[in-house]
């Protein structure tokens, strides 16, 4: 049975250690006790999208161990996380630091509020798969073969899968976002953009922008039915 609500306090699930960040923070991963995950679920690849990880872990945090059947990653950038920036410790934007046949070297540009330009300055790395979290992260892929992966996101306000498949789908319809085929500009060197020339399905969910209070309860279900093996059933 899920935790009662007096239990939400400390994070008791055991992570295992895949690698470190550029700055020496453990980079961990939540698995399920017995068996194989079928879902991979991350956070804050970007860290100024940190809401993800408080999603996630308040998620966690409403399970016994048992109940978890999907791998979950907290916070796939903590350097960016704990410094409340975008990018990396070095710089680098770590969801254009992938190694795809898109990949430029061109700086990248986002902005940091809707009203504002697009003009804010990141590095895509060095080279391709330049930075240690992006390394890492490879590696457990390939390890854990997951059969889909599911990268949080904001605040955008939808749900980007190019397949519309059926859990995409149910995802929009419970949340009330979008289901769209891409976020409307090019994202080269993309985390998303390696998942599909690996032809490894991915879901990328943009919470919108809203409340903390107001996200918990709408998103948390969804991620608890994620976590705990609701859409096992809808992966082909």
């Amino acid at each position: 049975m899920s935790h009662s609500l007096s239990e939400y306090g400390p994070l008791t699930h055991q992570p295992r250690k895949y690698g470190y960040s550029e700055k020496g923070c453990v980079l961990e991963i939540f698995e399920p006790t017995a068996g194989l995950a079928q879902i991979l679920i991350m956070g804050s690849i970007h860290g100024d999208e940190s809401l993800s990880t408080v999603l996630l872990s308040e998620c966690l945090r409403s399970l016994q161990a048992h109940e978890l059947k999907s791998s979950v990653i907290l916070a796939a950038n903590p350097d960016g996380v704990l410094a409340g920036t975008r990018c990396n410790s070095r710089g680098v934007d770590l969801n254009r630091n992938y190694p795809t046949t898109n990949w430029a070297p061109d700086p990248v540009y986002y902005r940091n509020r809707p009203d504002t330009p697009q003009n804010i300055a990141l590095s895509p790395g060095a080279m391709a798969g330049s930075e240690a979290e992006t390394k890492a992260l490879i590696e457990l892929i390939q390890d854990i073969k997951p059969g889909l992966i599911v990268s949080i996101h904001g605040f955008l306000g939808c749900i980007d899968d190019p397949d519309a498949s059926p859990i995409a789908q149910d995802i929009a319809l419970r949340t009330g976002l979008d289901l769209v085929p891409d976020v409307g500009y090019a994202t080269p060197g993309s985390f998303g953009s390696w998942c599909k020339e690996q032809t490894i399905p991915i879901i990328t969910y943009e919470l919108p922008s809203q409340d903390i209070t107001e996200l918990k309860q709408l998103h948390v279900p969804v991620l608890k039915d994620l976590c705990t093996g609701h859409y096992h059933k809808l992966i082909s």
